[in-house]
């Protein structure tokens, strides 16, 4: 069992940074795969970015690539999402996810871990 609790949501103008972080449980955490997800109100959660367990891989979806960067601290157990260039259309609750494994998986059906989510909104 891994529990999740993300921070460092807000409020934000375009143009804006912002670090989101997600503290798990547990004393294995280099062996869960991390994600952050997002969903945005009447949308469906879509998938962010990802980091393998010990963080050698790394994925983004398209419209985050270049403006996002997903890093992880095992000592500490946690994972960051650095967000630049935030543009209105970021505006989600953004969630972090964690799964057993040393890859980058991308699916929401993936991670059967869940944190409570942040609120990032971005005003134009």
């Amino acid at each position: 069992q891994v529990q999740l609790v993300e921070s460092g949501g807000g409020l934000v103008q375009a143009g804006g940074s912002l670090r989101l972080s997600c503290a798990a449980s547990g004393r294995t955490f280099s062996s869960y795969a991390m994600g952050w997800f997002r969903q945005a109100p009447g949308k469906e959660r879509e998938f962010v970015a990802t980091i393998s367990g010990r963080g050698g891989s790394q994925y983004y979806t398209d419209s985050v690539k270049g403006r996002f960067t997903i890093s992880r601290d095992n000592a500490k157990n946690t994972v960051y999402l650095q967000m630049n260039s935030l543009i209105p259309e970021d505006t989600a609750v953004y969630y972090c996810g964690a799964r057993p494994g040393n890859y980058a998986y991308t699916q929401v059906n993936e991670y059967p871990y869940w944190g409570q989510g942040t609120q990032v909104t971005v005003s134009s």
